[in-house]
């Protein structure tokens, strides 16, 4: 007769798949290396917000 799957060495369900992306991504984060300051990113969203508020009051 066959034994049953081992479910330890069977292949990791969508959650778990979604889980292990999640985490790289983190670690990859973290470990810094990134091409625009994080201060930049945040001055250019204050800006177009910033922009978007004067249209909607001025026009």
């Amino acid at each position: 007769m066959t034994e049953p799957p081992d479910h330890a060495a069977a292949r990791p369900g969508f959650w778990q798949r979604r889980r292990d992306r999640f985490v790289a991504e983190i670690h990859r984060n973290r470990e810094g290396g990134h091409k625009v300051p994080t201060w930049l990113l945040a001055a250019a969203l204050l800006a177009m917000v910033a922009l978007w508020a004067a249209l909607i009051l001025l026009s």
